[in-house]
Formats: structure tokens, sequence, C-alpha cells
């Protein structure tokens, strides 16, 4: 199983990574080093996380990571990362 990221996904990130950094640089790049770790882990274990609140089939999944919410859709051969929010901003 492979792991795609939406451009979507991407972008959403790389400006939460950048406002993370405003305040200490050390802090983005462990965010981004353990959520990597968790998105990694989805491969073993996809449907370890909610159904998705924002969509009403169960291949779209919900995780939660930091008070942010991970959108993934679990595909027969690869799992897509669509996007990354702060539950409040949806």
């Amino acid at each position: 199983m492979i792991i795609e990221k939406k451009p979507q996904y991407r972008r959403a990130l790389q400006s939460i990574l950048r406002y993370i950094a405003k305040d200490k640089i050390s802090a983005s790049l462990r965010f981004e080093r353990e959520l990597e770790k968790k998105i990694f882990a989805l491969m073993d274990f996809p449907y370890q996380n909610r159904a998705s609140y924002y969509f009403e089939n169960d291949a779209y999944r919900d995780m939660i990571f930091k008070g942010y919410t991970i959108i993934y859709k679990i595909e027969k051969d690869k799992i897509v990362i669509l996007d990354i929010f702060k539950w409040q901003d949806k």
C-alpha cells in the first residue's frame, strides 16, 4: 500500500508549519516528523481512525493530531491524504 498526498494537503501543511515556525522552528520540525510517523502507520492499519465527519462514506477517515484533522481516503491499493485543518476552521 502506498500513500499519496494531494496538493491541498501539502499547501495546508506548509501553511501550518510556517505558522508554528514563527514561534519555534524546532517545534515545527517536530510537528512534521511526528505527523509523518502517524501517516506512515496508516499503511498497517488504515481503518484505525474514525469514519469521516465530513463525508458519508466509510472509505473517508478523520485522523486527529494535535488539534488538527487530517482527512484521508482508503482506496484499493493506496491511502490518499486529502487535507489538514483545525476543526474550528471548517
